[in-house]
């Protein structure tokens, strides 16, 4: 039996808690927040300990790992903290805001020879995992072009109520590094690396710092070209939706989903289906399906069990940061931008 402390105390936390409840093996031990009154109600649900003190929440005993669900712009300075506890740190998307940081909480967990993952838990689909074993095994042919569209709608309240949504320092950015960052992973998992991008992000809609809005041409590494939309002001809002063109043809996928095949040659195993039921992330930051959390906690556990790589490991989580910090300089400075 391992031990999972939860750290934060929003919406995350309590999907992080009810995931912990569903995977074997693994039990949750103590939540920690600095707003009292919520990290105090968590326990009454899901059991454990209740902390608003980061240091003697990492002194509770017994504690093998921390899943990290605070503030983005958190996530690496309390990753740090927890790895020089000798504790394995599953942090919440986007690892960080910035490379540098993602860089420093990468460095902690070598030195304390503990695991860092990332939750993108999108990787973990069925459908998103034979679209990758497709383009893997060259069903595709090669890859010619590729679309993303983030399409979703948030409402006023939904920054207005926050401290730290839409703010640069805490956020790292708007519709991109917090709602598109899931698909700029998946883009980057079945394409490959984006070496060059164009963008312009705006403010369409929300009283916010950074953007609710963005367009991005991208370049990838092996000459393949795209497009990505993201977007928290596109009412009422879309399922998430990917079209990836190659040689061989067209697979689009919609809400997690294949929902079209278009092959020279057909795909043996798949067949046309209904479309999938509207996907409630386009309106509500609200899960309420945890079984892609609960997927990536087994990955992870499994991962420490076996000294092995996770599904998600803090260097892949770093590539979704450096493209999207790529996007936004791009946009800042109106010319395209190499991605590092």
């Amino acid at each position: 039996m391992k031990y999972d402390g939860i750290l934060g105390g929003g919406n995350i936390s309590e999907t992080h808690a009810r995931a912990v409840r569903e995977t074997d093996g693994l039990e949750i031990a103590a939540f920690c927040g600095d707003n009292q009154e919520k990290v105090a109600r968590l326990p009454q649900t899901h059991g454990g300990s209740a902390y608003t003190d980061l240091q003697k929440f990492l002194a509770h005993k017994p504690l093998d790992l921390v899943a990290i669900g605070s503030p983005s712009g958190l996530h690496a300075e309390q990753g740090i903290a927890v790895a020089r506890r000798g504790l394995h740190v599953l942090v919440e998307k986007p690892i960080d805001v910035t490379v540098a940081r993602a860089d420093a909480l990468i460095g902690a967990c070598e030195k304390a020879k503990v695991k860092l993952g990332v939750f993108f838990q999108d990787r973990t689909a069925p459908d998103v995992q034979k679209l990758r074993e497709l383009v893997r095994t060259g069903r595709l042919g090669k890859l010619i072009l590729v679309s993303a569209h983030v399409k979703w709608y948030r409402p006023p309240e939904y920054y207005g109520n926050s401290k730290w949504r839409g703010k640069w320092a805490l956020d790292g950015g708007g519709a991109l590094m917090n709602q598109g960052i899931h698909t700029v992973d998946l883009l980057l998992w079945l394409v490959g690396d984006v070496v060059r991008v164009h963008a312009k992000a705006v403010t369409a809609l929300h009283a916010i710092e950074s953007e609710d809005t963005v367009a991005a041409t991208l370049e990838f590494a092996d000459g393949a070209i795209g497009t990505l939309e993201a977007a928290t002001s596109a009412y009422p809002g879309f399922p998430r939706r990917l079209e990836l063109t190659g040689s061989e043809g067209t697979i689009i996928l919609e809400h997690d989903r294949i929902i079209s095949a278009d092959l020279h040659q057909p795909l043996e195993d798949w067949a046309r289906t209904e479309r999938p039921a509207a996907d409630a992330r386009a309106t509500s930051p609200v899960i309420s399906d945890v079984s892609g959390h609960q997927r990536i906690l087994e990955d992870f556990l499994g991962a420490i069990e076996t000294d092995s790589k996770p599904l998600c490991d803090g260097a892949e989580g770093r590539r979704s940061v450096a493209l999207v910090q790529a996007i936004y300089e791009s946009s800042r400075s109106g010319q395209s931008q190499r991605v590092n």
